[in-house]
């Protein structure tokens, strides 16, 4: 990859990773549409690292609590609310865990394609204006269930499509449950650390079985470009959400999903 490359998709990815528009859509879409290099998995694995620690940091005091209250807490009845969020971002993490190791390799073969990432933003969008219109925006983080946290967790699973988005998918159901803008973007995000370790550990293992030159330099840019791009973008996104609502990241969707169409079929 050339400079200008490497600096493009790691703020691509910083930006997206949090963005209820995809960051798989975006990573795959400029190989597929501009005929650029595929980025490699040792430059995935660096933009996912970046993009890990800009959540961990700007929620470490919420981490912090909910750990020290999971392990105070343990398995017994006396719950405190931050064990609760704890447990239900472990509950919600398992469909996903499952569903990858399931479906991994089917999704690789046939669903990252543009005709399939132009259906998926377009479909997800509606469904997340939908939501997003017909919530009632009114139970916050602490108010989730189990239930409410299974739900989410199995959205979240679906994300494995290329174009459904993670962050949007998990919003989506949020949203669906009641829950304000806010509260269904903060669990959304919480929700990504895990996921985001683990696909990382599993692409780094993989790596290691590879017999490939790794260009440091490239690894470098893309972690400090995506930390960056993925903080900025976490703080102004839970700074406007409230205010702006999910319809402008719905239109962009609408919109993408319609160029897509235009470049498989014209």
């Amino acid at each position: 990859m050339t400079l200008f490359e490497i600096i493009i998709l790691a703020i691509i990815q910083g930006i997206t990773e949090f963005l209820p528009i995809s960051s798989s859509a975006h990573l795959i879409l400029p190989s597929e549409l501009l005929g650029w290099q595929n980025q490699g998995l040792a430059f995935d694995v660096a933009v996912h690292v970046g993009s890990l620690l800009a959540v961990m940091i700007y929620f470490r005091a919420d981490i912090a609590r909910m750990l020290v209250a999971w392990v105070q807490s343990g398995f017994s009845r006396q719950q405190t609310d931050d064990s609760k969020l704890a447990w239900w971002v472990i509950l919600a993490t398992i469909p996903a865990v499952v569903f990858g190791f399931v479906a991994k390799d089917f999704i690789e073969e046939y669903a990252r394609s543009a005709l399939v990432i132009a259906c998926t933003t377009i479909f997800f969008g509606l469904v997340l204006w939908y939501a997003d219109a017909t919530g009632k925006l009114s139970k916050n983080i602490y108010q989730l269930t189990w239930k409410n946290a299974l739900f989410i967790g199995l959205a979240q699973a679906m994300a494995l499509i290329p174009g459904t988005s993670r962050s949007g998918i998990t919003m989506t159901a949020g949203l669906m449950l009641g829950m304000d803008r806010e509260s269904a973007a903060r669990f959304s995000f919480l929700l990504s650390i895990p996921v985001i370790l683990g696909a990382g550990l599993l692409a780094t293992l993989d790596l290691f079985q590879q017999e490939t030159v790794v260009d440091w330099e490239a690894l470098f840019y893309g972690i400090g470009l995506s930390f960056v791009s993925a903080y900025t973008c976490i703080y102004l996104f839970l700074s406007w959400i409230s205010k702006i609502g999910m319809l402008p990241f719905v239109i962009y969707r609408l919109v993408l999903g319609v160029v897509l169409l235009g470049f498989v079929f014209w």
